[in-house]
């Protein structure tokens, strides 16, 4: 069965400056850097970001193997602890501006788009531990300047930007569910984390609203999407489900499309005396300054049932946690080594709730991917890893998004996460996501079996869909 897809779709892959860079010619540390300094043992292997992929010395060779599997558009981000040298000010470091010029030069020379993201987790430590970091309005401010110099020095050849990457994993990471540094548990600050990331979001756009002269140009947010499915059609599994997609889902979808952050959810905030603190001002900012475009993250599935345990109970004054349960379905397909449910037809709901409840606004998926630990289990006596598990993960998925396109869901691409195998916070290597293998020992990079055949799925825009996953 032909599986095709409309003209000019983006077929493509996604990585970050913190990934995938190294800490190469870096004027500042940023959270990741620091937590690696004071605990490497943190880390798997105790493998840090020190050279990561080593993008900064060999973009290149890489862009070079990006074009040979056929990608027509590339998201990576731009570090704020990299481009900018005084902070508070928001003066530029030339090594960085020549390293981010050369990139986006190069991406445009092989004929692949460069798709620009500001923040991906990697706020500098300095403004961490003199601000509380995103606790703060001041780094609010200090975001938009750092945002307002991207604009400027690139915006005349970038013409795709988004804002933050996956905001909710930085309030989950760093302030509930400790796996982000500075590893918090406080719910109060946690909310008031996501108020002040979609302000500085939105200060951001209003900043390229005023610099842009690109009239192609359009800025967005990437999202991690996950929709919260209930364990039986209990009214109490219902609710569950209910709150789990309103925090998980509609708050940032919500306040980057609509411009307003959705009204039950402020009142169950307010309600349990968490609500975030905000002006007239902030607000107004909020919703005159919403997305030209989505990106969207999507890996696995939620799936929850009614809380079991009392609030009154918890450690803590407030979680998310407080309203739903997570529930393990019995039979469900895992990718073991991560750890993850694998439902591709989550996709398909994504879309069909963006088209029916979020203006049908232009969307691509921004990420989707298999880690897989030990890949060289696969390697043949060519020495290509023969990652048959990631083109079938790849075919189910992109099935339910062409179905989700069939019905009208505005969906114009498709990145893999990730291009080459890259540094994956405190998981370090120890799951493999690559369309291209990298030998972190000698950094050799291979093109997997997947590289080859997404090159011709590029190509002709359409793949053969086998029967047997349909």
């Amino acid at each position: 069965m032909k599986i095709e897809f409309p003209k000019d779709f983006w077929w493509g892959a996604a990585t970050s400056g913190p990934q995938s860079e190294g800490r190469f010619n870096k004027q500042h540390a940023n959270v990741f850097d620091h937590w690696y300094e004071i605990e490497p043992e943190a880390f798997y292997d105790q493998v840090g970001p020190d050279t990561a992929s080593n993008f900064y010395n060999s973009y290149k060779q890489d862009i070079a193997m990006m074009k040979e599997i056929g990608l027509n558009s590339f998201r990576t981000s731009i570090q704020w602890s990299r481009l900018i040298d005084d902070l508070e000010e928001g003066t530029v470091n030339e090594d960085a501006v020549r390293f981010y010029n050369a990139v986006i030069d190069e991406c445009l020379a092989q004929g692949i788009r460069p798709v620009m993201n500001l923040l991906h987790f990697d706020l500098p430590v300095e403004l961490q531990e003199k601000h509380g970091g995103w606790e703060s309005k001041h780094v609010v401010e200090l975001f938009a300047k750092f945002a307002s110099q991207c604009f400027h020095l690139f915006g005349d050849r970038v013409t795709d930007w988004f804002t933050f990457n996956e905001p909710l994993v930085i309030v989950d990471g760093a302030y509930l569910y400790q796996f982000h540094y500075p590893n918090i548990v406080d719910g109060k600050k946690a909310v008031q984390v996501a108020y002040n990331i979609t302000l500085a979001s939105a200060k951001a756009i209003a900043a390229y609203r005023e610099i842009n002269t690109n009239p192609d140009g359009r800025i967005g947010i990437v999202l991690n999407l996950t929709p919260s499915y209930p364990a039986t059609n209990s009214p109490e599994d219902l609710a569950a489900a209910h709150f789990a997609n309103l925090w998980m889902n509609d708050l940032f979808l919500g306040a980057s499309t609509k411009g307003q952050f959705p009204q039950e959810l402020v009142s169950i905030l307010e309600k349990d005396g968490v609500l975030w603190e905000s002006t007239d001002d902030e607000m107004r900012l909020i919703e005159t300054n919403t997305i030209d475009v989505l990106g969207v993250n999507f890996y696995h599935p939620n799936r929850v049932k009614q809380p079991s345990i009392s609030s009154n109970s918890l450690a803590v004054d407030w979680m998310p946690t407080k309203y739903f349960d997570d529930y393990e379905m019995p039979g469900r397909r895992m990718n073991v080594d991560k750890g993850w449910e694998i439902y591709p037809k989550a996709l398909h709901d994504i879309a069909l709730n963006i088209r029916d409840n979020y203006d049908n606004i232009p969307w691509f998926v921004s990420e989707n991917g298999m880690g897989v630990s030990r890949e060289e289990r696969y390697l043949n006596e060519e020495g290509v890893i023969e990652d048959d598990y990631r083109i079938q993960f790849i075919q189910e998925h992109l099935y339910w998004v062409a179905k989700g396109i069939e019905e009208g869901s505005n969906c114009f691409g498709y990145h893999l996460w990730t291009p080459i195998d890259c540094w994956s916070w405190k998981n370090a290597y120890r799951n493999r996501y690559g369309f291209i293998s990298n030998n972190i020992h000698t950094q050799v990079k291979t093109i997997k079996k997947s590289g080859h055949w997404f090159k011709k799925v590029a190509e002709e825009n359409q793949f053969d869909m086998p029967e047997n996953l349909i």
